[in-house]
């Protein structure tokens, strides 16, 4: 399957494996499905939940990229957890400051993007 690979610049011929690969430690992430660059080694997940998988859950993340989105997950879950807005409108906010009709973490390329979205989070977030 051709993914977008943040490290590579490009989408690469991901290879479709598993967790015991990815993560050998985590016998609980041991039958998830995860797609693989092979050239960089960076990888990313699978909506396994659904009735499509392996889905990937978005491009393929260089390691600070992967952090970055976890850092902004910790501000934005927050919010629609609280109910102070719902998960569909915060999704909708970002987009909107972003200029995009649609948003999604698993989506961000590079970690100027995420910076961007942590600082529209953070704005919600007050």
């Amino acid at each position: 399957m051709k993914i977008c690979c943040c490290a590579c610049g490009e989408d690469v011929s991901a290879r479709l494996t598993t967790g015991r690969e990815i993560y050998p430690h985590r016998r609980d992430l041991s039958r998830l499905p995860f797609w693989k660059c092979d050239s960089c080694k960076n990888f990313v997940g699978c909506h396994h939940k659904t009735s499509k998988p392996p889905t990937p859950l978005g491009c393929i993340p260089t390691p600070e990229i992967k952090n970055a989105r976890q850092q902004i997950h910790r501000v934005l879950d927050p919010i629609w957890k609280s109910k102070r807005m719902s998960r569909k409108q915060v999704y909708r906010a970002v987009a909107d400051q972003l200029g995009k009709s649609t948003y999604h973490t698993a989506e961000i390329r590079s970690v100027e993007e995420a910076r961007t979205v942590y600082r529209i989070v953070q704005e919600l977030a007050q």
